[in-house]
């Protein structure tokens, strides 16, 4: 109820004085239509296991992880909880840290950083075309993004990471190979997780390298950002820390909002509103661009969720759905059976 009535629904006649939805009190009716909402799903996987759904939205254009009911929730029934956050460790896993555990006080205690060797190839240069055939030098060119993401986890965040390396029909034994290699050589513990092929049991080895760093390692990590930095600060300290930019650049009318609600606000951490596909602003540049600089085109205040969002390029924050939707290959027979979930 408390985040409900700060939302900020409007602004008063001098278009500075904020008004909030408990100036209407209608924060208990905002709750009672979450009643049922604000319970995580319990659901189960298709081998029977454990799994909680509720919240994790696009990391992308949001904060990207679940909820933090559902996170401690888990951790009630289970030793070890995994959960996802979404794109690379520049979005998601920035947001989890320096959002969702700030304001929870969650500890995670490791990080698993999933890499394909077509994504690799794909940052290496090579047409999507062409992923499937062997290219070991586009996929050591296009290591230096996983090797990015990499360094921010331990580096920036200071929490160990376990590359999984997402094993796929089409990759072959020599890139296999090399991309274990590239990792080793900057100190990464990596593993081929064969899941996609074989389920849970493809994905044991994995499992067990993160449950014995998590059962021996000290606990601790780190966040990006000092809470009390200004809120200019924390988006160039995102930019240069995470994305290899060497400043931030916005208009005036962005500068003095972000000036503005820094009395005020200036403990809320920054999510980034930015393209999941470079590190930059540019979705075609691939790989671990440095030296470009990060433009923020506007910035957005979420009260209630208790953020500044910062939109950084041509991002859009209402996610577009595809030209021909899921639903339309989902169906049900005469006898009841329904096809096309998967």
């Amino acid at each position: 109820k408390e985040r409900l009535g700060r939302i900020v629904i409007g602004y008063k006649s001098d278009n500075i004085t904020p008004v909030y939805a408990r100036d209407l009190n209608a924060q208990g009716a905002m709750a009672a239509l979450l009643k049922d909402a604000i319970k995580p799903n319990l659901v189960q996987t298709l081998e029977n296991n454990i799994a909680i759904i509720h919240g994790g939205p696009f990391a992308n254009i949001a904060h990207g992880c679940n909820t933090v009911t559902a996170t401690k929730t888990a951790l009630k029934l289970a030793d070890y909880v995994v959960t996802e956050a979404g794109f690379g460790a520049d979005l998601g896993a920035e947001k989890f840290i320096d959002i969702k555990c700030r304001m929870s006080g969650l500890k995670p205690s490791a990080v698993v950083l999933v890499a394909t060797i077509r994504a690799l190839k794909f940052h290496g240069g090579i047409a999507k075309e062409a992923l499937n055939s062997e290219n070991l030098a586009a996929l050591e060119q296009g290591f230096a993004n996983l090797e990015r993401h990499y360094l921010n986890i331990t580096e920036h965040y200071g929490l160990p990471c376990v590359v999984c390396i997402n094993h796929f029909t089409f990759d072959t034994d020599a890139e296999l190979a090399l991309l274990q290699q590239k990792c080793s050589a900057i100190g990464a513990t990596s593993v081929i997780s064969r899941h996609w092929a074989s389920g849970g049991a493809g994905a044991e080895t994995l499992a067990q390298t993160v449950v014995n760093i998590v059962d021996h390692r000290e606990p601790g990590f780190t966040y990006v950002y000092d809470e009390n930095l200004s809120l200019w600060g924390k988006i160039e300290a995102i930019a240069t820390r995470l994305y290899g930019a060497s400043g931030v650049t916005a208009n005036a009318k962005v500068k003095a909002q972000l000036a503005s609600w820094d009395n005020e606000y200036r403990k809320f951490p920054i999510c980034m509103a930015k393209t999941q596909m470079s590190f930059s602003t540019n979705p075609t540049v691939k790989g671990a661009p440095s030296g470009h600089t990060l433009e923020i085109r506007e910035v957005r205040l979420a009260n209630g969720a208790g953020f500044i969002v910062a939109i950084a390029g041509d991002i859009m924050t209402m996610p577009g759905l595809p030209k021909v939707p899921a639903a339309e290959r989902i169906d049900i027979d005469d006898n009841g059976r329904i096809t096309g979930l998967f």
